[in-house]
């Protein structure tokens, strides 16, 4: 990945590609919110290679999936069960509940066992040595925000991968991750900590799919590929030319290789309160995704899930 044009106090928070050990990784997601997560997910456990996905956490969301934050977070902690049993994963010990409730209604961190244990599991490491733990955001910020209120020490000990919003260049930053919890967005993205910045808009919305394809290359993949392929089918539909943006695996697609998701150095504005990017405040240096090449991610992830159908059967 180049560092160019990035601020020399803030180095690159992305250790050199296929170097060293697998890389400690959490992900904060709204599992049950749309399919997209699952996938996300999966990936994450499918390159073992790369990545050490060591917990996932349940975040808070609110739609016509869910009666209330906290439903939603239930949802979504159910959700991730399912998919640690589709995986034949042991989901005890790590997966954990989130919070229960939006962080803009108080103004106070929203204490939880996901929040307790991103805290614990950050602060166990020392950075010097072990490195930082990679904290992947799939959802709206409320678990993180939290943690880093109750503890800011973990600024120094994380690295934040967040999918939300849209680019620093586009007219508006309104999107579902972003506008659900505002305090907890601007708490994250005014953090210390270095930040990579995975837009919606013209970048993970290019992961692109449609049930043909998954029919094609995921159903019949064990019990994750069936589960995968039929949550897509009952979401979507079986309308002729319906396709689906399975954007949030862009985000662990940002820990794999450089070539699947390009970064560059840039200025993160200040966020209005209308959530509109107010380029005339620019703040810390971050790394922006620029793209997410779809044909190479679902290439990636097509050929692993193939792998799967002997490892864990299909009921």
């Amino acid at each position: 990945m180049s560092n160019a044009g990035a601020d020399p106090t803030h180095p690159s928070p992305i250790p050199p590609f296929g170097s060293g050990a697998p890389l400690p990784v959490v992900i904060d997601t709204d599992t049950y919110n749309e399919v997209d997560d699952q996938f996300a997910v999966t990936y994450a456990m499918l390159r073992s290679d790369r990545i050490d996905l060591q917990a996932c956490y349940a975040a808070p969301f609110q739609n016509k999936r869910s009666q209330s934050p906290a439903d939603g977070m239930q949802r979504s902690y159910q959700e991730l069960l399912t998919v640690y049993q589709h995986m034949g994963r042991p989901s005890e010990g790590h997966v954990f509940r989130g919070s229960d409730a939006w962080m803009k209604d108080t103004g106070k961190p929203i204490k939880s066992e996901a929040v307790r244990d991103l805290i614990d599991r950050a602060m166990k490491r020392d950075p010097r040595k072990d490195g930082p733990l990679y904290v992947v955001c799939i959802a709206a910020l409320t678990n993180l925000a939290s943690a880093l209120r109750i503890e800011p020490r973990i600024n120094e000990h994380i690295v934040v991968i967040w999918l939300g919003g849209h680019p620093l260049n586009w007219p508006t930053a309104r999107e579902f991750n972003l506008e659900q919890d505002l305090a907890s967005t601007r708490t994250v993205l005014e953090c210390k900590a270095p930040f990579v910045y995975v837009p919606c808009k013209n970048v993970a919305e290019h992961l692109r799919t449609s049930l043909p394809e998954l029919a094609a290359h995921v159903r019949g993949c064990g019990a994750i590929g069936e589960y995968l392929y039929e949550s897509v089918r009952e979401y979507l539909g079986e309308k002729p030319g319906l396709s689906r943006s399975i954007w949030d695996v862009a985000a662990v697609a940002v820990l794999l290789e450089p070539a699947l998701v390009p970064l560059r150095a840039a200025k993160l504005p200040a966020l209005r309160d209308d959530m509109t990017w107010d380029l005339s405040r620019l703040g810390r240096t971050i790394h922006e995704a620029t793209d997410a090449r779809r044909d190479l991610i679902f290439s990636d992830l097509f050929a692993r899930l193939a792998h799967v159908q002997d490892a864990v059967p299909a009921r």
